[in-house]
């Protein structure tokens, strides 16, 4: 039987209070219980809003999101109704909620979502790249290897790119993405969005680390232009499977490579490299 309890994931706002509908307002003062990452600014918030929260307010952040998730899990089997709200953005979205909405579902409790504003989307539609397809891949690796792995993974992924980074390190994964990506990809920086001092930086990879090497302080979204291929490479798929035919049957890696480029019509180099980058690939 489904518990009568409601899982209410609420969208917060990302810099301005005024972005957010009404509808946070009755959420926040329906709720029996607010799990928030930040109680204090849940605070603020509902002031600016408001909103009277009567319901108990808990804490709900990464590090206490495991324990605390089993403690609302056992409210929303009582039939009680909480609201999930983040410091910004939509929970579960590089923030807490994850684990909470699988408990929830599995337990056969209703889960919804009250829509709010998006650092992700928010930063694709003003960076002036291509938003028909997109990935969001939240924040790069901490660690200067696992990093370069990550990025070196994505680096024929035809998608435009959104992650996340914070201010101190924003210009060493900057300089990453262009060694992974190319120093000329372009690429937008989306600093402070909706707030007094937004900005977006666009420009290619290498150009976009050595503006951000002087100090950026704020939010950071960044967005980068997916993979095109260059001119001549559109049949690299058939080209590369044709090396594998001819290397599978005994002719030598580095002569299959040479003879297929050359009935192609390509840089031997080109077809090589190719090559090289799906072998390396995970």
């Amino acid at each position: 039987m489904t518990s009568n309890g409601r899982l209410v994931l609420a969208g917060a706002p990302i810099g301005q209070a005024g972005d957010v509908s009404p509808r946070l307002r009755q959420a926040l003062e329906g709720a029996d219980v607010v799990a928030a990452e930040d109680t204090r600014r849940l605070r603020r918030l509902a002031s600016e809003l408001g909103a009277d929260i009567t319901g108990r307010v808990v804490s709900y952040y990464d590090a206490n999101e495991a324990g605390r998730a089993r403690e609302l899990v056992e409210a929303l089997k009582d039939g009680r109704t909480v609201v999930v709200i983040t410091d910004a953005g939509m929970p579960g979205v590089s923030d807490p909620g994850y684990r909470l909405t699988r408990l929830a579902v599995e337990a056969g409790i209703t889960v919804t979502a009250l829509p709010g504003p998006s650092a992700v989307t928010t930063a694709l539609a003003v960076s002036g790249l291509a938003s028909d397809r997109f990935c969001f891949e939240g924040f790069p690796p901490r660690k200067q290897g696992e990093r370069s792995r990550r990025l070196s993974a994505l680096a024929e992924e035809e998608r435009t790119m959104v992650f996340f980074e914070s201010p101190h390190r924003l210009a060493e994964s900057l300089e990453a993405m262009a060694a992974a990506f190319g120093a000329d990809r372009p690429a937008a920086v989306c600093r402070e969005l909706t707030k007094t001092y937004e900005e977006v930086r666009r420009g290619g990879l290498a150009e976009l680390a050595e503006w951000a090497a002087g100090g950026v302080k704020g939010e950071i979204t960044v967005v980068v232009a997916g993979y095109a291929a260059p001119e001549g490479e559109a049949d690299m798929d058939e080209l590369i499977a044709e090396v594998e035919r001819l290397t599978a049957a005994g002719t030598p890696r580095k002569q299959a490579i040479a003879d297929t480029a050359k009935t192609a019509g390509i840089p031997k180099r080109e077809l090589y490299d190719a090559v090289h980058r799906r072998s390396a690939t995970p």
